[in-house]
């Protein structure tokens, strides 16, 4: 069996999903795992001792099927999932993301963005008319700290971009992390 197929099957037996299997120079396996997704339970993420399950199986797996490798590492894939399928849009429908255009908007953009403009930060969400995809921002200045912020300022003007697949060069998660505790 190839690489990937007795990775697949290995990872899929054990409950988890592959995303992305990596070799690297100096022999360097990595291999990425995520939980498959569920919309009952969301909020799903991947645990140390998930890894170390995965990796105890893959290294048996690995020596019996011959495959070269000098080191393994399994992960999780992170707080900036890079996102590879048009078909993981709906599991992180409503998240922030960061876009990347293979090509800058040009006048398709209409003027509401500059034109050589090929990267967006916002909303992922569903486009219900069309049935597409639209990721949805607002240009506004960052408030700095201590900073006052007038009650009568006026609320920033939400931008809306629909794109296709073909389109994009990377889609990922937006690595936002606050560090000031939990909300309620």
């Amino acid at each position: 069996m190839a690489l990937q197929e007795t990775v697949e099957q290995i990872v899929s037996g054990l409950g988890y999903e592959t995303v992305e299997i990596e070799r690297s120079a100096g022999g360097l396996l990595r291999i990425t795992i995520d939980l498959p997704w569920n919309p009952e339970r969301p909020t799903q993420f991947i645990q140390v001792e998930d890894c170390e399950k995965v990796t105890r199986q893959l290294q048996f797996t690995l020596e019996v099927e011959a495959i070269e490798y000098k080191r393994l590492e399994v992960s999780s894939p992170g707080i900036d999932r890079l996102i590879r399928k048009e078909s993981e849009f709906e599991r992180f429908n409503g998240e922030i993301i960061d876009l990347t255009f293979k090509a800058a908007l040009g006048a398709d953009a209409g003027g509401l963005v500059a034109a050589n403009r090929k990267k967006f930060r916002g909303t992922l969400e569903k486009n219900e008319e069309t049935g597409g995809w639209q990721i949805s921002w607002a240009d506004e200045p960052k408030v700095k700290p201590g900073q006052k912020v007038s009650k009568s300022r006026a609320a920033p003007v939400v931008q809306v971009l629909n794109f296709k697949w073909d389109e994009l060069r990377e889609v990922r998660l937006a690595p936002i992390v606050d560090f000031k505790g939990r909300k309620a």
